[in-house]
């Protein structure tokens, strides 16, 4: 595989201010974790305003998406959902109350467990998720355009151990 010249950015900048004055320091893990962060930060802001056009953030874009992932009859419980999205009770209370004051899910009572709740994307909200996914998912192939898919599959899995390390 050819490798191609890409221009200096600023992670590069900050790496190289550093060798200025430390030239000692070893700067690639501030390298990699200074892009994945710029990425980070930027692919949330697009991706974020890719679901603003379907009326939800990207957090309840999450919940929605969760639901509809987890197959017919598209029931979690709240408990579920928090776990998945790694969410306390608060946080994930209030992500429900506004998806459910938008109808996009419904909460009832849990047949098995008299003190639980069962959360369920109502047909409104799948409707919308599978256009929403759709939509995120062109925001995000456009930002791999400029990778072959041989890159994309390398990055891919070198991203996966390297998260696995983490």
């Amino acid at each position: 595989m050819k490798e191609e010249k890409v221009e200096k950015d600023a992670v590069d900048a900050i790496t190289d201010q550093w060798y200025a004055v430390r030239p000692e320091l070893d700067t690639a893990p501030m390298a990699v974790f200074g892009r994945i962060y710029r990425i980070t930060r930027a692919m949330g802001d697009a991706m974020e305003r890719a679901y603003s056009r379907f009326g939800i953030s990207r957090g309840e874009f999450d919940v929605v998406a969760t639901l509809r992932r987890s197959g017919a009859p598209y029931t979690l419980s709240p408990r579920q959902l928090s776990a998945t999205l790694m969410l306390t009770t608060g946080g994930m209370t209030g992500r429900l109350d506004k998806l459910e004051k938008a109808g996009l899910l419904c909460r009832k009572p849990d047949p098995h467990d008299r003190r639980g709740l069962q959360v369920t994307i109502t047909d409104r909200g799948l409707a919308l998720v599978d256009e929403a996914v759709t939509a995120g998912l062109e925001v995000q192939r456009a930002a791999l355009r400029g990778l072959s898919e041989e890159e994309t599959a390398l990055l891919t899995g070198l991203l996966r151990k390297l998260l696995a390390g983490v």
